[in-house]
């Protein structure tokens, strides 16, 4: 990989006519002119290309020119048999970057000449291209092209659904049990062919800790956690993957995660497999260490990329001394062991840490470094990102190494398909314009939890590659070249849609079309009225209307709309200015509820008028035109349910009831939409999303694989309407009311404090919180009056964080009150967007939102621990936070907003929906 830090920009000059008949015998020699396993590669996909349409192909192993006959020469700018040939046949190529190549011919021969064997490799495969849709060779050819993207590549996740037993997120060995396509050597042939028809350079592969499955080292040989026979496999495997990768100019990366250890590691230790809150040891660093330095050695072409947030805390020292006192010595140990000086590729992760700051102490001591960060968070959602999130990635742009955009997770596009060329080609322009950045890390557009399959309800199940060939297409041609003629590119996919389904490319431009109108929805959708940008929220299933009118109390991830969103307003924004009377700022809900209905109904039209002219791939086109209905039919659901929400809002400032009967129709429209999403779902689909585990909290928790169809949603959003109009008949009756006030106390659960000098206080108005400070609770609801709360220093709390010993004879809920402020005083809340451990305990959802009123303090939200009968230590990070005490873990906690401790009470009307 060395040379991948030049800039290179992409120039084709294409001056060609067409041959059909040249030359007259159809009889080709194919020469390479150096051993490359690269060029011959891709000599051998163009000589299959050339047989295909007809011609009689020769090649030649001895790297010599042939007497006669029309020559195909493939090979490096500095190799001698190029430098004859271009005298010989006065074909003088042009001079290129980094991958780039020269395509010269005349009526005797082609000259393929590439930078380098990658190089040679696409000059190679852009002929094979040109002769499969000419069915000849073209006369005259004069190309040259090269890269924008330094780095192009994809991501497979050696993942699941699910947790394995006794495991936790991220925790999956390498085993043909587990994963059976891992083993497959076939489909990874077809795998690796279509990333190198893309043009693709770099494969990713995401495993928290893969190293246990890989190496054993002799300090710890108990830390391996597969049998020997998985071992071998595992290495055979490696060894095939690589090599194949290698010859189609492909960079497989490890990715891993810190700080995670094996399952024996951890048993021997006494110790967990991960801990987000422990500090660096030396047991597990020195293990790690080995662990790395072993794998660079074992695998010395293989590169490693590191994440250092999520299992450990994040920003901070730990995260600067982890990447330069044991990852990086780990590389450096592997390659003592070799012998070797150059330096394999790191690739550090920006998720969860401070990138720029790593980076600084890095670069001295390691050069060959990149950077990587999420273009839209885990979803896509805008060509034009702004805000700290473009700041960020500019700063890294600008480090001097390459920043990588990774496109991730996509967890507001699955499971339906995706393949817009105009809002994909913007995105990947703004990766350079606006972001400044120089590579792409591209993930399956769905289930990417699900390797290889898709979520189709088919038999057998189809795999994603070749469902969603336009995705990676699209963003393969992109990442190569950027600024490409929109008229041309439109012309360009309607020729590969009418070759794929049978039909004239005129005919194709109305599927183009489909895929373009229904390419604008769920970014809209997800930008204007969503929760996060992260994996907890599946937005093909919907969203409650208490996430719409009061999307604070769910965890709101502000960086969704100041950075991955165009200028705009929340319906919570836009319902308080309708009130006030003042004028919009920018994409309003409203008017993204008009467009995305007028999205649905073009793509359904668009798909509809290509149906007739179908010929080939039929059983794909339908399930691509069902999908197209369903995108209506999700933008119809959306559109009413966010027309409904600014109408309940209304009431929260007029006090009219009338105001709220007007929202039922339109929650009622709302909701028989969702019922055809649901009924042509049905057949179709398996599930929505692909991670079926307790982190998916949005529409609703998503824990053991359940609530993942829209049939099960259905009765969610049936009973939130039912809620709504019985209390709008209590409220003509009652008037204005209750709300949090008639829920019952909650009442305390005796525990066993096992740590020293801790003692309890009764929590109710004039309460003092903490033992070290004088400050008093001055309003909380009957709901946790009288709760047994554990006093704790807010001193010891900031310094050192909060750890809590105890015992329980009967399962129990610890509430753990946050203060909903940044700020390093205090304990960030449970985000599943940073930290996947975040709701292992059940604790990721606020339970009781502004709960307490505190004076000087922010707005608190209560949050819920779940234990087991047993004896149980909670540690959590550095910052101040409220121990409320504890409950019965059966006992009923509703999910509601007190409204205490913030000016605007804009959970109020929360309950009009819930009880």
């Amino acid at each position: 990989m060395k040379g991948f830090l030049v800039l290179v920009v992409s120039v084709v000059t294409l001056n060609t006519t067409w041959a059909f008949d040249k030359p007259a015998n159809k009889s080709v020699t194919i020469v390479s002119a150096n051993n490359s396993p690269r060029i011959k590669y891709g000599t051998e996909k163009l000589a299959v290309a050339l047989r295909t349409a007809g011609y009689k192909v020769v090649i030649l192993p001895d790297a010599k020119l042939p007497a006669g006959g029309f020559t195909i020469l493939a090979g490096n700018y500095g190799d001698a048999l190029i430098k004859k040939a271009a005298t010989t046949w006065r074909l003088q190529p042009d001079t290129t970057g980094k991958e780039g190549f020269s395509i010269k011919s005349n009526t005797k021969a082609v000259i393929i000449a590439g930078t380098d064997a990658s190089g040679a490799l696409y000059g190679c495969m852009e002929l094979a291209e040109q002769v499969s849709l000419q069915r000849s060779i073209p006369a005259n050819l004069s190309i040259v092209d090269k890269p924008e993207m330094v780095l192009r590549g994809t991501c497979i996740g050696v993942q699941k659904p699910y947790y394995l037993p006794g495991r936790t997120v991220y925790e999956y060995p390498y085993t043909p049990e587990t994963f059976p396509w891992l083993y497959d050597k076939a489909l990874w042939v077809q795998y690796l062919d279509s990333l190198v028809v893309n043009r693709l350079n770099s494969l990713y592969l995401w495993n928290g800790h893969p190293f246990a499955s890989l190496v054993r080292t002799t300090e710890y040989p108990y830390a391996v956690e597969v049998d020997d026979a998985t071992f071998k496999k595992n290495e055979e495997l490696f060894a095939f993957l690589t090599k194949e990768a290698d010859k189609r100019g492909i960079w497989v990366i490890q990715m891993f995660y810190n700080i995670i250890v094996s399952k024996p590691f951890a048993e021997k230790h006494n110790i967990k497999t991960q801990d987000r809150n422990r500090p660096i040891i030396p047991l597990i660093a020195d293990y790690t260490r080995k662990s790395i330095a072993a794998f660079v050695a074992k695998y010395p072409n293989v590169g490693l990329m590191v994440a250092l947030g999520e299992a450990m805390e994040g920003v901070g020292q730990d995260d600067v001394d982890w990447f330069t006192k044991t990852i990086i010595p780990g590389v450096q140990d592997g390659l003592q062991i070799l012998g070797k000086k150059e330096e394999p590729p790191i690739v550090l992760r920006a998720h969860d840490t401070d990138a720029p700051r790593v980076m600084k102490e890095a670069l001295p001591i390691y050069r060959n470094l990149y950077t990587e960060a999420k273009f839209n968070g885990e979803a896509l959602t805008t060509y034009e990102p702004r805000g700290p999130w473009a700041e960020l990635h500019r700063s890294l742009s600008r480090i001097g190494t390459v920043q990588i955009e990774n496109v991730h997770i996509l967890a507001n596009l699955e499971p339906f398909r995706y393949g817009s060329p105009d809002f994909i080609q913007k995105c990947v322009q703004s990766m350079h314009t606006i972001y400044e950045a120089n590579g792409l890390h591209l993930y399956p557009q769905a289930s990417y939890w699900d390797w290889p399959y898709t979520a189709d309800k088919t038999t057998p199940r189809l795999l994603e590659i070749e469902r969603d060939w336009m995705w990676y297409k699209t963003w393969a041609r992109y990442a190569w070249k950027s600024d490409r003629n929109r008229q041309q590119e439109i012309d360009y996919w309607a020729g590969n849609l009418g070759t794929k389904f049978g039909c004239t490319a005129a005919q194709a431009k109305n599927i183009v079309e489909a895929y373009e109108q229904s390419g604008e929805i769920s970014p809209k959708i997800l930008r204007r009225y969503g929760i996060t940008d992260g994996n907890r929220q599946t937005m093909t299933l919907g969203m409650l209307m208490t996430q719409l009118i009061d999307p604070k109390r769910f965890g709101l991830f502000t960086l969704l709309y100041n950075s991955e969103s165009p200028e705009g307003e929340m319906i919570i924004e836009y319902a308080e200015k309708e009130a006030n009377k003042q004028a919009h700022v920018g994409e309003t809900p409203t008017q993204v509820a008009d467009e995305i209905i007028v999205h649905g109904d073009k793509a359904v039209a668009a798909i509809e008028q290509a149906a007739p002219y179908i010929k080939e791939n039929r059983s794909a086109f339908n399930r691509l035109k069902n999908d197209m209905y369903c995108y209506q039919a999700m933008a119809q659901f959306y559109a009413w349910k966010a027309r409904a929400a600014i109408q309940v809002l209304k009431f929260k400032y007029s006090k009219k009831v009338s105001d709220l009967e007007q929202a039922v129709p339109l929650l009622e429209k709302s909701v028989a939409y969702f019922a055809d999403l649901a009924a042509r779902t049905d057949t179709t689909y398996l599930y929505a999303n692909s991670m079926q585990t307790q982190q998916r909290k949005i529409p609703v928790n998503g824990k053991d694989t359940k609530n993942k169809t829209w049939k099960e949603l259905l009765p969610f959003y049936q009973r939130e309407l039912q809620n709504f109009i019985k209390h709008i008949d209590v409220l003509k009756k009652q008037g204005a009311g209750a709300g949090i006030a008639g829920l019952k106390p909650l009442k305390s659960v005796p525990v066993q404090i096992l740590t020293e000098n801790i003692k309890t206080y009764t929590v109710q108005k004039n309460a003092i919180v903490f033992p070290d400070l004088n400050v008093v609770i001055n309003d909380l609801p009957a709901l946790i009056t009288g709760l047994q709360g554990i006093h704790y220093s807010q001193g010891r709390q900031i310094v050192e964080g909060t750890t809590l010993n105890f015992k329980t004879a009967t399962p129990v809920k610890l509430l753990v009150a946050y203060f909903a402020e940044k700020n390093s005083a205090y304990l960030p809340e449970p985000t599943l967007e940073i930290d996947a451990s975040a709701n292992d305990f059940g604790q990721a959802e606020v339970k009781v939102a502004n709960a307490i009123a505190i004076d000087g303090f922010p707005a608190i939200n209560i949050h819920a621990f779940s234990f087991e009968a047993g004896t149980h230590t909670l540690t959590l990070g550095k910052g101040s936070c409220l121990l409320l005490g504890f409950i019965n873990d059966n006992d009923p906690l509703p999910v509601v907003d007190a409204g205490l401790g913030v000016t605007e009470n804009a959970g109020a009307l929360d309950w009009l929906f819930e009880k």
